[in-house]
């Protein structure tokens, strides 16, 4: 066999990323689709604001609490049965979204989407890792951070869109044939087991304490947000604030018992021994809250173009699809940027510029007008998509193969939680900024005024985010380099 034949990418590893990415595809899309539609499903299911928000959170827990199982599941079942399993919860939980009719059955469905979409999306990633081409993993990374980065942006513009023409449960109905008819066939056709299964043990006692470590510490923002807005328009927090340190301390004190138990089991949920890198940590720190800023930003775009510049919700998502679709594109160019020249110069370089988008918001954020949101938002868009997903494939260059799917899941978990973390905090400083300024619903100036404020004080937590993200990455190269030059 030739050198290049070696390097080239196979047709079945191709259609096996194409299957597992539609179906991981849908799977997000839907995470951010339903934020647009909770008007609409407050009155159809007669329930408040803060009731309804449980569709997207139970949703983001569940996904999150999902993916750290995937090591266990990617070491002892076949990927092929893995993605049967995705794809039966995917048609599952759509086929009851279409014809539940009370809420609590829909947070059901929510819940079977989750765990669907928690087995799906590191599937794909597994498959890129494993199968891959080693000159050719950067661009396939960037492939599947398509999928990552494209599907939250987009999802309130699909949901606009389809409600304003559809009812709501349409969505759901366009996902199952697409599921079915494209996803299922090709992944049976195309995927294919390169690696023995394992008798690996699922550890339960583990699996409770990722799982009530990542819920505490979502709850714990989310109630802080509640008091602090509580406080400021004069009523009483204690109740909030007694949640917020209850499940901060649950939060915590469960993930510490998590690596404390994973690093004496014989046989852990997550194997975190490659952890104890320096340059892994680094990296895994800017992959944990770039995402506050990146999927956090659906969020704000959407909410700041409605309540602060008067927008409808449908063209609050569409000043999102420049960068995000734009992004879509150069996603797999930051992957044969990183195949070409290394990881330094492609991540470091992207990351910079995108974050003068937060910068030139934060400058401009009190004279805002829908154009300027779209266009410094496509900045990050753009240079986001193409350093991202770099950074994974960078982290886990350096560590054991036999880790690898420890290692996505311990990112794809890291992606997740920073999500969720990023809807939580801004809707947090938005709530504060917003706290006895009237309501939405009356549009006064005073609230414009106020939303813009909380729009200030997001784009500010953007740019010290970003920040910290290159000064992290920027260290990592940095030690990589030392060890590099130490080794000639």
């Amino acid at each position: 066999m030739t050198s290049t034949s070696q390097e080239r990418i196979p047709k079945r590893l191709i259609g096996a990323i194409v299957a597992v990415g539609s179906l991981a595809f849908i799977g997000i899309l839907t995470e951010t689709v339903m934020t647009v539609l909770f008007p609409e499903l407050m009155t159809e299911f007669g329930v408040n604001t803060a009731t309804v928000q449980w569709i997207t959170t139970v949703y983001l827990l569940v996904v999150a609490a999902t993916m750290p199982l995937s090591s266990f599941l990617n070491r002892r079942f076949r990927l092929k049965s893995l993605f049967i399993a995705a794809v039966v919860l995917a048609v599952t939980g759509s086929a009851i979204m279409i014809v539940g009719h009370t809420f609590p059955v829909i947070l059901l469905a929510r819940v079977i989407q989750g765990i669907g979409s928690g087995v799906a999306t590191p599937l794909m990633m597994n498959i890129i890792l494993e199968q891959s081409p080693r000159s050719k993993v950067g661009r396939l990374m960037g492939v599947g951070s398509l999928v990552i980065t494209v599907a939250p942006a987009i999802g309130p513009t699909v949901g606009g869109a389809v409600s304003s023409v559809l009812p709501w449960r349409a969505i759901f109905v366009i996902a199952i044939p697409i599921v079915l008819l494209v996803s299922l066939p090709l992944g049976l056709h195309c995927i294919e087991q390169k690696r023995p299964t394992e008798d690996a043990r699922l550890n339960p006692v583990q699996f409770v304490a990722i799982v009530l470590a990542l819920s505490g510490m979502i709850l714990a923002l989310n109630q802080m947000g509640v008091a602090v807005s509580a406080a400021v328009n004069g009523s009483s927090a204690t109740r909030p604030v007694i949640i917020t340190v209850v499940s901060l301390v649950v939060g915590v004190g469960s993930l510490v018992f998590f690596g404390w138990s994973s690093s004496r089991s014989f046989s852990p949920l997550i194997r975190l021994g490659w952890l104890r890198d320096r340059v892994v940590q680094l990296h895994l720190l800017a992959y944990l809250i770039l995402p506050i800023v990146g999927i956090g930003f659906g969020y704000v775009i959407t909410n700041l173009a409605q309540m602060s510049l008067g927008t409808s919700a449908f063209h609050a998502g569409v000043l999102v699809l420049p960068g995000a679709l734009v992004g879509a594109f150069f996603a797999p160019v930051g992957g044969m940027l990183y195949d070409k020249f290394g990881p330094t110069k492609p991540i470091l370089l992207a990351i910079s510029v995108a974050t003068f988008g937060p910068i030139l918001l934060l400058a401009f954020s009190m004279r805002l007008t829908p154009a300027l949101l779209a266009g410094f938002y496509f900045i990050f868009g753009l240079c986001y998509a193409l350093g991202f997903s770099n950074i994974m494939t960078s982290a886990l260059s350096g560590i054991d193969h036999a880790f690898m799917p420890d290692g996505n899941a311990v990112f794809n978990t890291a992606l997740q939680f920073g999500g969720a973390v990023g809807t939580a905090l801004f809707s947090m400083i938005l709530g504060v900024a917003q706290a006895g300024a009237g309501s939405a619903e009356k549009g006064s100036a005073a609230f414009r005024h106020a939303t813009a404020v909380g729009g200030t004080w997001m784009f500010a937590t953007m740019t010290v985010i970003c920040l910290i993200a290159i000064c992290s990455l920027a260290c990592a190269f940095r030690i990589r380099a030392s060890r590099t030059a130490a080794e000639r």
